[in-house]
């Protein structure tokens, strides 16, 4: 049950901010902020609406939009998992607000695992039986809960979880965790498997938020699927949508947020440990280096709007530490030197951009060069025309400013 069944403690002068993925798409990017009102209506405190990427405002924007008016805000995300924009883009985010903002600002965790989403998921799956005219009481009714799919385990991870609790104490033959792409077992792969169980139905509830690009394909293949296996009827149901079950979650998280109770599942988090197959994933610098790269490179992609995204990337990517003590050391003369000898350069190919602390207090302006993760030590702006001539222009590495190489 969510706490917020409980009474809420009292909130004065604070703020949420809610945040979305983005999508060309504008009916998707309304669903994020028609949550973010029924979260209003249900905190009786500021909501706001913000997105990782192809809408706006971006996050950034939207704190500075709420931090002159209160004096704690709360970052609360629309992330059904914990990928990379959860453990990289939106904590980034949140770091460079705080250097900028007086406001106290806390990260709330994604919607995760919830015993209101597992409520919602069977009333999708009780829509779909009473479509195809099927009892779970009298029929075998397999259920397929497919997701988009990641390249983080412990996102995967958490569907398999959360079709696991899906079929404990309910009626189904099976309940199977299934993507749409990215990793395994596909929904192609779990249809065609489970057409040799012969069930009487097969019920497909898409793991997504909104309605689009990737849940039309979902009923695309499942419509397919039916078609060729005649003896098992199958049928796709609905995304999880702007259900008001989704402010139970997002309240707790909010709660979480508020009171420096956030769990995070970091002893399966790639960045974290070493994971079979993802041992190039572990450490915290690297992470942050692609997290850089990730919102910096997104390619514009007019024709399809919400397929999984690819990237334009340039050569290189350089991140600038602008936090407290390299900012007194002449960070920002660093990052404007680096970006006018680029601007000055002919063969220059690389975005650079500020980033928050990057662990070597007392040894900076630091500078990190991405992909080769070159960073330099004790830079000053005497030293940009050299970075960018030598190395951004001609992979020779300026030897003599190396801090370390990671």
């Amino acid at each position: 049950m969510s706490q917020l069944h409980d009474t809420i403690e009292s909130v004065d002068n604070e703020a949420v901010l809610l945040v979305g993925h983005g999508s060309r798409r504008e009916k998707s990017n309304e669903q994020v902020r028609e949550l973010a009102a029924m979260l209003e209506d249900r905190l009786e405190i500021p909501v706001d609406a913000a997105f990782l990427e192809l809408a706006e405002p971006a996050i950034e924007d939207g704190i500075e939009g709420l931090a002159a008016a209160v004096d704690s805000i709360t970052v609360v995300q629309l992330s059904l998992f914990a990928a990379s924009h959860v453990k990289n883009d939106v904590p980034l985010a949140v770091q460079r607000a705080r250097s900028t903002h007086e406001a106290e600002i806390n990260n709330g965790a994604h919607l995760g695992i919830h015993p209101a989403i597992v409520d919602l998921l069977d009333d999708r799956a009780r829509a779909v039986e009473s479509d195809l005219g099927v009892d779970r009481e009298e029929d075998e009714i397999a259920v397929v809960v497919c997701g988009r799919g990641s390249s983080d385990p412990d996102a995967n991870a958490d569907l398999h979880k959360l079709a696991r609790l899906l079929h404990e104490g309910r009626d189904f033959s099976t309940v199977e965790a299934s993507f749409i792409g990215i990793t395994e077992p596909t929904l192609d792969d779990s249809l065609s498997t489970l057409a040799k169980q012969r069930p009487d139905a097969v019920v497909v509830v898409p793991y997504m938020l909104g309605d689009g690009v990737l849940t039309g394909r979902i009923r695309e293949w499942t419509d397919d699927f039916d078609a060729e296996y005649p003896y098992v009827d199958a049928l796709a149901g609905d995304p999880l949508g702007t259900d008001s079950r989704l402010l139970d979650v997002l309240g707790d998280r909010w709660q979480e947020a508020r009171t420096d109770s956030v769990e995070m599942s970091c002893d399966t988090c790639k960045y974290k440990v070493d994971l079979t197959g993802y041992e190039e994933d572990t450490g915290g610098a690297r992470a942050m280096l692609r997290a850089l790269t990730h919102q910096e490179t997104h390619a514009d992609r007019s024709d399809v709007d919400d397929e999984p995204h690819t990237h334009d990337a340039p050569e290189k990517h350089v991140a600038v530490c602008t936090n407290q003590t390299c900012a007194a050391d002449g960070a920002p003369a660093v990052l404007e030197g680096l970006r006018q000898a680029a601007r000055d350069s002919e063969q220059c190919d690389a975005r650079i951009t500020r980033s928050s602390c990057l662990g070597r207090c007392g040894e900076g302006p630091i500078v990190a060069v991405y992909p080769e993760n070159v960073w330099y030590g004790g830079v000053n702006a005497d030293d940009t025309e050299r970075i960018v001539s030598s190395h951004l222009d001609r992979d020779r590495i300026v030897s003599d400013l190396v801090d370390q190489t990671l």
